[in-house]
């Protein structure tokens, strides 16, 4: 271990004490745990790094997986059905998947047309695999304990901040840490430079903040210019050149002066180091630029944002060697998923961009010969509605979620695919699965803690899941990774 590096971590280590004093009593534990997490981070040998893809508004998990066997398809197509717009796909364009793990007698599922490329990664290179109804959940419960209100629920469900919350951070809206950033709070000490271990490429994301890992935010072109140039220019301004660096310099004042100054210098600081390091997006395999644009329904081509955001996350992996990164967690997002209407045009649009994404993302990895080092998974506020309102879907709460990487269980379904069944003509209810709730919403049988603490055990943080996912305990591991 270098000097620097030593330095690095003993910093990091003094950030993580400070940090967990306001814990009082439980401060000890905590403690103890941020410790075995530097242990366990000093003596990684192999660069990891998750990528969580945010589907936000809601993604339709329904017309995203579906059900393919016979009484499935039948049971989707009369519920989906419904005038004045079907919102039922067609069973011959749907993309057949065979998976590796049995499904239960006579069970079958499907992609969305959209979704060819993932198809290949599920069927032929086994680079993907699906969490089938997953959720927030405190504790495993059945239909029947849902209706008795008998088991502790998540908070404000189907509410969109709320949930994206429970997601992201497994807290209520305001929470200032998410589980990947804590994750990585555990690994952090082993990376040279901390100050690149949690980067959202999507602005602001809860998912990636720790307690001692403060997110980066990266734009589409690189490193957000806040760097003072050499001719003392900031934005082509040598007033705004100065006036920065007076901010970043100034020691003195109260919190808030001192916490602008420490965030005005970090991000100076950290311009500097990452922008000298990114490589060119235009170079091999990153570029050329067409590769990130994405077939529209009409034929024509446009710029895919969220291949964008994926293409300055490869190139930030790229860069690893070079800023000393062992083990990184990184946000990019996909809005438009809230689809109250105009649903079947809008999700197809939507699915063609994440479908296009995924594949540019696996073949640049794959190109940078990390193709294992690198899980890509997805996250959404919530499933949506069985039913229709006319014109789209409303919110739901378990959905179907996509696991990418060469570390994963590639072909394989984890988790049950639920029951379908046809709704209760006088009260929406879907008395004929167990699976299903009013309006056919899922119940989820997985939970988000369930699937963060398996990505956690890959990434190296096995030491402090119980701390990172509170409810742990009330769950069996989940065989989501190899």
């Amino acid at each position: 271990m270098t000097n620097a590096k030593s330095c690095s971590s003993r910093r990091l280590f003094l950030k993580q004490t400070a940090s967990f004093a306001c814990l009082g009593a439980g401060a000890p534990l905590a403690l103890n745990l941020a410790a075995m997490g530097s242990v366990a981070a000093q003596t990684a040998d192999r660069y990891k790094a998750l990528v969580c893809v945010f589907l936000a508004g809601g993604n339709d998990a329904y017309n995203t997986v579906l059900a393919t066997d016979p009484t499935s398809w039948g049971a989707y197509t009369s519920v989906r059905s419904q005038l004045p717009s079907s919102l039922a796909l067609a069973r011959g364009n749907v993309l057949d998947l065979n998976p590796t793990n049995s499904l239960g007698t006579g069970r079958s599922i499907g992609l969305h047309p959209k979704l060819a490329g993932l198809q290949s990664l599920f069927n032929n290179d086994r680079r993907l695999a699906i969490v089938s109804n997953i959720g927030p959940l405190i504790e495993p419960v059945t239909k029947d304990e849902y209706t008795r209100n008998a088991k502790r629920l998540p908070a404000k469900l189907m509410s969109h901040n709320d949930q994206q919350s429970a997601w992201q951070a497994l807290g209520p809206e305001g929470s200032t840490t998410g589980w990947g950033g804590r994750l990585a709070d555990a690994v952090a000490s082993g990376n040279s430079n901390s100050l690149f271990t949690g980067i959202s490429a999507a602005g602001n994301a809860v998912w990636v903040s720790g307690q001692s890992v403060k997110q980066y935010q990266l734009q589409p072109s690189g490193a957000l210019r806040l760097g003072v140039q050499a001719d003392g220019s900031v934005f082509g301004s040598k007033v705004v050149g100065a006036a920065l660096q007076r901010i970043a310099t100034t020691a003195q004042g109260g919190a808030f002066e001192k916490d602008l100054a420490s965030i005005a210098k970090r991000s100076i600081d950290a311009e500097k180091v990452l922008s000298a390091r990114l490589p060119s997006e235009t170079g091999a395999p990153f570029g050329p630029s067409s590769l990130l644009y994405y077939t529209k329904a009409d034929g024509s081509r446009a710029l895919n944002p969220l291949a964008q955001q994926l293409q300055v996350v490869a190139r930030a992996i790229a860069a690893r060697d070079t800023i000393g990164m062992k083990r990184q967690v990184f946000f990019v997002s996909l809005p438009g998923f809230d689809t109250h209407d105009d649903q079947i045009n809008r999700h197809a649009d939507l699915m063609a961009r994440l479908n296009h994404a995924l594949v540019y993302f696996n073949n640049v990895i794959t190109a940078m010969g990390v193709p294992d080092d690198v899980t890509t998974f997805t996250a959404s506020d919530f499933g949506r509605t069985f039913t229709s309102n006319g014109d789209g879907t409303d919110h739901g709460w378990g959905g179907h979620q996509f696991v990418m990487g060469g570390a994963v269980r590639g072909g394989t379904v984890i988790g049950d695919v639920p029951v379908y069944a046809t709704k209760n003509a006088t009260n929406n209810r879907f008395d004929g699965s167990p699976d299903q709730l009013a309006n056919g919403a899922l119940l989820p049988k997985i939970s988000v803690e369930q699937y963060g603490a398996s990505l956690g055990r890959w990434f190296g943080a096995e030491s402090v899941l119980s701390s990172v996912f509170p409810n742990l305990g009330n769950f069996s591991n989940l065989a989501l990774m190899t």
